[in-house]
This record gives C-alpha cells, sequence and structure tokens, in this order.
C-alpha cells in the first residue's frame, strides 16, 4: 500500500486513489503524467517520484497549504 493510500486509511481528510497510467491514457493526460509515480494534490499540485516518507508528507502539506516550504540550508 502506497503512502499516499495510508493517509488516506488514517484520516478522513484525505483521500488516494491509485491509478495504472497505461489503462487510464486520459486520466494520465488530464493530470499530465509523464513520470510515476506522479502524486497530485488537490488537482492543481503535483510532484513525480518516489520520495523519503517525511519528504512525501511534507510535499503533500506544502502543495495542500497547510504548511510552508522548508528553508533551503545556508
Amino acid at each position: 500500500m502506497s503512502l499516499a493510500n495510508r493517509m488516506a486509511v488514517a484520516s478522513p481528510l484525505v483521500s488516494a486513489r491509485t491509478i495504472e497510467a497505461t489503462e487510464f491514457p486520459a486520466l494520465s493526460q488530464r493530470f499530465g503524467v509523464q513520470g510515476v509515480p506522479r502524486t497530485v494534490v488537490n488537482e492543481h499540485g503535483a510532484f513525480v517520484g518516489a520520495l523519503p516518507e517525511q519528504q512525501f508528507v511534507d510535499a503533500v502539506l506544502q502543495l495542500a497549504g497547510v504548511a510552508e516550504a522548508p528553508e533551503a540550508p545556508a
């Protein structure tokens, strides 16, 4: 089970869908899938690639507008 799906199971505020891009080309085109995995948040923000768990959660929260982007190291 992907981290996105686990987050959806853990919270009623999160929903997740796993879609096979090659089997649903219309959805792939709608969400601009060019690499996998592609994670789309609230149908407007997205990132591509498998991230470590904490980076994944941080990216989802940032795209959802719940958290600010972390500052780059100096």
